[in-house]
């Protein structure tokens, strides 16, 4: 199975379209991911969605908001209380994980390996077939 991130935004605003693909479609979330991180001195969070794949595709879509809101343990924000509750209404508990920023990394692409692998690892994503 391909699993792929697809980045919406860094959160600022479109972590409200990551909500509402939630919303739309919360019988098909798998988990919801918090992944913080800290990045130019910045305490951050990385909101996700893994998503089941549709009609027994191959393909499974990770949606990402990339470091673009605080990490609420840091600093309370309403934009994660309102993905929070998203994920609750789902039947889901947002799972968190404490990463490497992705200014590390040279290319974005490497970073979103990097989570794949950590997500592999911890069995929240079935392993490459």
């Amino acid at each position: 199975m391909i699993q792929k991130f697809i980045e919406l935004g860094e959160g600022y605003a479109d972590i409200y379209e990551l909500i509402d693909l939630g919303e739309r479609m919360p019988d098909r979330i798998q988990h919801a991911i918090a992944f913080y991180s800290e990045k130019e001195g910045k305490p951050t969070a990385s909101l996700s969605l893994v998503m089941k794949p549709a009609f027994g595709d191959k393909f499974q879509p990770i949606y990402i908001c990339r470091e673009g809101i605080p990490n609420p343990h840091e600093m309370p924000n309403k934009r994660f209380d309102l993905f929070k509750e998203m994920a609750e209404k789902a039947g889901k508990e947002v799972r968190e994980f404490t990463i490497k920023p992705s200014n590390l990394f040279p290319e974005t692409e490497l970073f979103y390996q990097h989570l794949i692998g950590i997500l592999r690892m911890n069995r929240f994503i079935a392993p490459l077939t």
